[in-house]
Formats: C-alpha cells, structure tokens, sequence
C-alpha cells in the first residue's frame, strides 16, 4: 500500500493541500514502512497564473468548479498508484475530487508524517471532517 502525505518541508503534513509542493508518498508493506520517496506537486504557486478564482463559493467551500477539478485530476496523477492521501486541511472541492478518484483522504491536525503514517498503520487515524474547507 502507498500512502501520500503533503508536505511543505518533507518532515511535517502541511496545513494545507493546495500550497504543499510535495508528496511524501510511503510505502507499507506487512503493516511495516518499507521506503518513502518525494514527489513533487503543483500547488497555488503554479496554478496561480492560470485563473483568477474565488476562494470560496457561495457556501463557504474552497476549490469549487471545473478549472478547480482540473488542477486537482493533475495531482491526482502524482500519486495515482496511491490508495490514501493524508493532508492536514484540504478544500471541499479537493476532498471531493480527489475521493471520487479512489482515494481515501483524511483531513488530520497530527503535525509529523511519521506520526501519522504510523496512526494509519495502527487504524487509528481518524478524518477530522472540521478540516474539510
């Protein structure tokens, strides 16, 4: 099993999906880590000069749209050989695209990756939907 993490420094899961520029993606095997490696995703940063768009729809929710689902189908494609991907917050909109491509996501306030990581393992990190924007 592949496991991704967004990651802004490759040690900590970031605040948030949209501005991380990595994927730690980390491989289990037997419920042991067997290897990680960094892959790196496009974020805000890249996608800034392709739109201007709100940050939020009518109802609150960040990451709303076609252009939006877009640029979240190209980092699905990063990490496609992934089952999970672990964020510390992620737009509504990302959340949304990114189950609906299979993965499962979970939204987590746990600061390390190897923290996190290890909670999955054990099958008791939990999805905060609080941290779903």
């Amino acid at each position: 099993m592949k496991i991704a993490v967004v990651s802004e420094d490759k040690v900590n899961v970031s605040e948030h999906l949209g501005g991380a520029p990595y994927f730690i993606v980390v491989n289990v095997e037997d419920g042991k880590v067997t290897g990680k490696e960094e892959r790196e995703k496009p974020g805000h940063k890249e996608f800034a000069s392709e739109e201007e768009h709100p940050l939020t729809d009518e109802k609150g929710h960040h990451g709303i749209g076609p252009q939006a689902s877009e640029r979240h189908k190209q980092m699905y494609e990063i990490i496609k050989d992934c089952e999970v991907l672990i964020a510390g917050r992620i737009g509504f909109g990302a959340y949304e695209d990114m189950t609906s491509f299979g993965l499962k996501v979970i939204a987590t306030d746990v600061k390390t990756i190897d923290e996190a990581v290890s909670l999955y393992i054990e099958g008791k990190l939990e999805h905060q939907k609080d941290r779903v924007c």
